[in-house]
């Protein structure tokens, strides 16, 4: 009986042992998990950050024409805050299933998720042919992106980060947090392509439309670039040892409380810096300086250009002094920019303007986005890893990226033509993040 048992148990190991053998001699690389993982986010990030940059512009002639500019474009941001209040429950909902499951199927469900939503946006009816039911799909609409995007961060940096090497895994880490510059990039510049080949009046009647249904070809070679990926190593082996908890969520809350509240601190001047600079700025510079679209919309995508290069740096900079030094340094100079940042933009003139946003994004917002994934993987364990970090991660996405632009908008209005108050706001995001920081642990292996 005692010999029966020992060598079942032998057979289980073995067995373990050549699936996962036979996932490594398929796709050995963890460079190529790490590409893959970059391809997929940027496609989603490009879905998301298309509806920022159209929310902007444009979205509230379309969906809230009977409002003043500046009204309409708040309530144009307020839709735009919506996907991000929707993130939680994505991240709740596929890092459950993500850590039961497995990380690889989320990433599928996500991606096709992101997709279906970003193409029904650009099929929907504006104000003028719906009235107020245009603005309630619109919204729905951007729920369910947010949904998506909610469980597709998790499993995307869990995956680069499970499969790295212990001492790379701020440098590997880093490539899925590059889909945002990526995402941003590629958004901003089928926007900018679009908005220079046709009129204003072309571009209102029906040029909008294009980028969110070229969404569905980016989509489609998303979904074929992620089959060919193998299932987190980590993740394997916890799957084989059947060592799954039954609720992940609230074993990650039971277990690391102040982990998931230190992660949403991190996360607030990244995040917010972020979203003022990518959305706020340019509608702020178009609409109370009077600068030129193409002008502001070139000077977001040479930043995101650059931070291509320096979110990699950071990210390996972080495997050798550490995350938190790192991400301090860029909440740090992020608070010293906010003054200058509407200093540079006050002169109206596009190459101030390109070097207020480069400083922010490429500096000040890498130095913190670089270590990032890292730094949130590693302060949960394994088994809750997906559902501690998606909660983390996406909480704090409702109360800084999500209420960023609005906050701005908001004290543009009431204080106009003083810029103080959002600057100082923008201190007030840096310095939740520096101390929450500092209060972690150093997670970097020595």
């Amino acid at each position: 009986m005692l010999h029966m048992r020992i060598r079942n148990q032998g057979e289980r190991q073995m067995s373990g042992a050549i699936a996962v053998n036979q996932l490594q001699a398929r796709h050995p690389s963890h460079v190529t998990v790490a590409t893959a993982s970059l391809i997929g986010t940027a496609i989603e990030w490009y879905d998301f950050f298309l509806y920022g940059t159209a929310a902007a512009l444009i979205f509230n002639k379309l969906f809230f024409p009977t409002f003043d500019p500046m009204i309409g474009t708040l309530l144009a941001f307020a839709t735009y805050a919506l996907g991000f209040i929707a993130r939680p429950l994505g991240g709740v909902v596929f890092g459950h299933y993500g850590d039961k499951i497995g990380r690889k199927t989320m990433l599928y469900l996500t991606l096709l998720i992101m997709g279906a939503a970003t193409a029904a946006i650009g099929f929907l009816p504006t104000y003028d042919t719906a009235g107020i039911w245009a603005a309630i799909l619109l919204i729905t609409c951007r729920l369910v992106q947010g949904f998506g995007l909610g469980g597709e961060w998790g499993g995307a940096v869990l995956m680069a980060v499970e499969h790295a090497p212990a001492d790379k895994k701020g440098f590997y880490g880093s490539w899925p947090q590059l889909g945002a510059p990526l995402g941003l990039v590629l958004g901003t510049l089928v926007f900018s392509v679009v908005s220079a080949m046709l009129t204003d009046a072309q571009l209102l009647a029906w040029g909008w439309r294009i980028p969110f249904l070229f969404s569905i070809a980016l989509v489609v070679v998303g979904l074929w670039i992620r089959f060919t990926i193998a299932e987190s190593p980590e993740f394997q082996k916890v799957k084989d040892t059947k060592q799954e908890v039954k609720m992940p969520i609230l074993e990650a809350i039971r277990m690391y409380p102040k982990n998931i509240l230190l992660a949403m601190g991190a996360r607030f001047a990244e995040n917010g810096f972020f979203y003022i600079y990518a959305t706020f700025v340019l509608a702020y510079a178009t609409q109370s300086l009077g600068m030129q679209k193409q002008d502001m919309l070139n000077g977001v995508l040479i930043a995101a250009a650059i931070e291509t290069f320096t979110i990699p740096a950071f990210g390996a900079l972080s495997d050798k002094v550490g995350r938190r030094p790192v991400y301090i340094f860029g909440a740090v100079f992020s608070a010293l920019m906010s003054f200058p940042l509407f200093m540079l933009l006050a002169t109206k003139n596009p190459q101030y303007a390109w070097i207020a946003i480069v400083l922010g994004l490429a500096i000040g917002h890498a130095a913190m986005y670089g270590p990032q994934a890292s730094f949130l993987s590693e302060l949960f364990g394994t088994k809750v890893r997906y559902s501690g970090v998606s909660l983390g991660y996406n909480l704090a996405s409702i109360f800084a990226g999500a209420l960023s632009p609005l906050i701005a908008t908001g004290l543009m209005t009431a204080y106009a033509p003083a810029t103080w108050p959002i600057s100082l706001y923008m201190i007030g995001l840096a310095i939740i993040t520096v101390v929450s920081v500092y209060f972690a642990t150093e997670t970097r292996k020595a």
